[in-house]
Parts: structure tokens; C-alpha cells; sequence
């Protein structure tokens, strides 16, 4: 049996920007990336603290150490410059591998979105 695991998580981010006229996806900083464990073109899954929206799109790399968090396309109508998100991703994996599978969990500067 197969089942569905947080495989990685970015804690408490802010929005650096919302652009509605690019094609989709969302921008985050490779270094968060790299962090997270989160390849070019993974499924995220976006929760806004602020207005409690869910989103699913697909991760594109940002500028290394820039804290870059924008939304792209028409996932950048449900957030606002400085919203606080969380950015989930999940895998598949045997229930046995799942019990001791440890995910990758990121909690960047909540001012800056730098890792520490």
C-alpha cells in the first residue's frame, strides 16, 4: 500500500511579490529550494495564513539568497505583498518506508525568508 507523506515543508514565508501576468507557478529563492529538498517543477502545495487560501502549483528557482517568494499567474490573486505562507509538497511512498521517513522541514528568517 502506497500513501501520501509530507516530503517537504518551507515554514512562515512572506509574498516578496505577485505577478498575475506570468504564464503560472510560484518563485521561491533556490537556496530554500535547495533546503526543502524541492526540485524545478514540483507540485507545492500553498496554505495563506493570512486569508486561508489553498493553492497547488508548480515550484520555478528564484535568485539564490534573495528570500524571493512570488506568485505567478493566476494563483498571484490569492495572496497579498507580505501574506504569511506555508509551502508544502508531498510524496508517495511504501506505508512501511512512510513510518520512518523524515521530511525535510525549513523554517527560514519570517522577516527576511534567508535561511539562518
Amino acid at each position: 500500500m502506497f500513501v501520501h507523506v509530507v516530503k517537504s515543508k518551507i515554514h512562515r514565508v512572506k509574498v516578496t511579490g505577485a505577478d498575475l501576468n506570468y504564464i503560472g507557478s510560484i518563485t521561491i529563492d533556490e537556496d530554500l529550494m535547495d533546503a526543502a529538498n524541492i526540485v524545478q517543477g514540483e507540485k507545492v502545495q500553498i496554505v495563506n495564513n493570512n486569508n486561508g487560501e489553498r493553492i497547488e502549483t508548480y515550484a520555478i528557482p528564484g535568485p539564490r539568497n534573495s528570500g524571493e517568494l512570488t506568485l505567478n499567474g493566476a494563483a498571484a490573486r490569492k495572496v497579498a505583498v507580505g501574506d504569511v505562507l506555508i509551502l508544502i509538497t508531498y510524496a508517495m511512498m511504501e506505508i512501511e518506508k512512510a513510518r520512518t521517513f523524515k521530511p525535510a522541514l525549513i523554517f527560514p528568517d519570517e522577516e527576511t525568508n534567508l535561511l539562518n
